[in-house]
């Protein structure tokens, strides 16, 4: 009997950390790999809703899906214990952005739950800690999956200090890396800004400078604050107003619209107006789409505030960024200070203004001695964490694990401690 997995989707921005391992089970006859869409609630949103954008998502990729569309979860969990999956595969750990019905201590009630982060790196510490991050490995995801799988050996050391150890927790590597060094390699080059044949200061293979802007959610020392959008958009929107030689695509975090109304910092009528006054100018363009990888091929510098992005664009493409860092940002982990030390890092508007204006007269400067320190210690296993994923479920499969018991966690999760997350349902 093939090993019947489930991977339940709604983060599918980050669709990169699943899609080797699914496309591993779909050529692997011990597997039946089903892919599932389901609704979602982010920042600043008060009802469940966009499957058909996830849906949506998945048909570009050509990638079959059952969509569970309802707005009563319950009705989608009974389809899922319907299918009598073995286990599910969940790439984001954030509970409340769930319906209850799909939350962790559901679905353990009936299947097993492994868990791959979203994100490429655990960057970044919180406030007071020392090591790992909590929100990193004590979220009821965490405590509740049979499998997890981290691609870096600190967050496997922290694990050991939990209430169920480290022996369900899985050294692999990243399969979000790993896809998109594939993507790098191999995908077709995406660039979202039409060509026009009148260009003013164009390069010499006969296009304009490109520059990606990738603004980070974070605006709130409660919360990361490594975001500077709400410092400077104005401040953008006139240089790419006066920079018509330059295209600038802005890539945002997916959460970054929805935290910047839900935390008063704009107000949605001037975002709105703000996003159709860069979408009205011929050489800008928004780009929201999942797949980045072929993306960042194609422009030539990207400005960024944080996080993955100064991980994952000098591990891609060989260059740094401009990290606009924020000052009071929640501390680098050893990992993050790595990535961090692979970019140009500038503190304000002005700052980048200068290194853009050097990188345009004498071009990019030479990082590859940080950046090949960063790519030894963010994929350990390059090229293989997929393949090891796989193994590591059909060997679980083989030895017959019990469901977890959640009498054996006896820490508060993350995110009910004092301070932390409202937990809205």
């Amino acid at each position: 009997m093939a090993i019947r997995v489930v991977f339940l989707t709604f983060y599918y921005e980050a669709w990169d950390a699943l899609d080797g391992i699914y496309r591993q089970m779909l050529d692997d006859p011990r597997f039946e790999p089903i892919v599932v869409s389901i609704p979602r609630r982010m920042n600043g949103e008060t009802e469940f809703g966009h499957e058909e954008e996830v849906s949506h998502f998945l048909n570009e990729f050509e990638i079959p899906h059952l969509r569970f569309f309802y707005q009563d979860g319950e009705e989608g969990l009974e389809r899922l214990k319907e299918l009598q999956p073995d286990y599910v595969f969940l790439n984001y750990p954030w509970r409340r952005n769930y319906q209850p019905a799909y939350r962790a201590e559901r679905l353990i009630e009936f299947t097993k739950i492994c868990y791959v982060p979203y994100f490429s790196m655990p960057l970044v510490n919180e406030p007071g800690e020392t090591g790992v991050a909590p929100h990193l490995y004590e979220q009821r995801t965490h405590q509740l999956a049979s499998l997890v799988f981290t691609m870096d050996r600190a967050v496997l050391d922290a694990y050991a200090h939990t209430d169920r150890g480290n022996g369900y927790v899985h050294l692999t590597g990243s399969p979000k890396i790993d896809v998109l060094m594939k993507q790098a390699r191999e995908g077709m080059a995406v660039w979202p800004i039409p060509d026009l044949s009148d260009r003013p200061r164009q390069l010499a293979e006969g296009r304009r400078f490109r520059m990606i802007w990738a603004p980070h959610h974070s605006h709130d020392g409660k919360w990361l604050n490594f975001g500077m959008f709400a410092e400077m958009h104005k401040e953008m929107l006139r240089f790419a107003t006066m920079q018509r030689g330059v295209e600038i695509v802005l890539r945002p975090h997916p959460l970054l619209f929805g935290t910047l109304v839900e935390l008063g910092l704009i107000c949605a009528t001037e975002l709105d107006h703000w996003l159709a006054d860069w979408e009205a100018l011929e050489n800008t363009a928004l780009y929201t789409d999942g797949d980045y990888a072929s993306l960042f091929q194609s422009t030539d510098l990207m400005v960024t505030d944080g996080i993955s992005f100064l991980g994952e664009y000098p591990i891609l493409t060989g260059k740094p960024t401009i990290f606009l860092e924020k000052p009071g940002h929640w501390e680098f982990s050893p990992l993050g200070k790595l990535a961090a030390d692979a970019n140009i890092r500038v503190t304000n508007f002005d700052g980048f203004e200068h290194v853009f204006e050097e990188i345009r007269t004498v071009g990019m400067p030479d990082y590859s001695e940080a950046i090949a320190k960063l790519r030894k210690a963010a994929s350990p296993y390059p090229g293989r964490a997929s393949k090891q994923i796989v193994e590591v479920v059909a060997e679980d499969f083989e030895a017959k694990t019990p469901l977890v018991d959640p009498s054996l966690v006896k820490t508060l999760a993350w995110e009910f401690r004092a301070g932390r997350e409202p937990q809205i349902d």
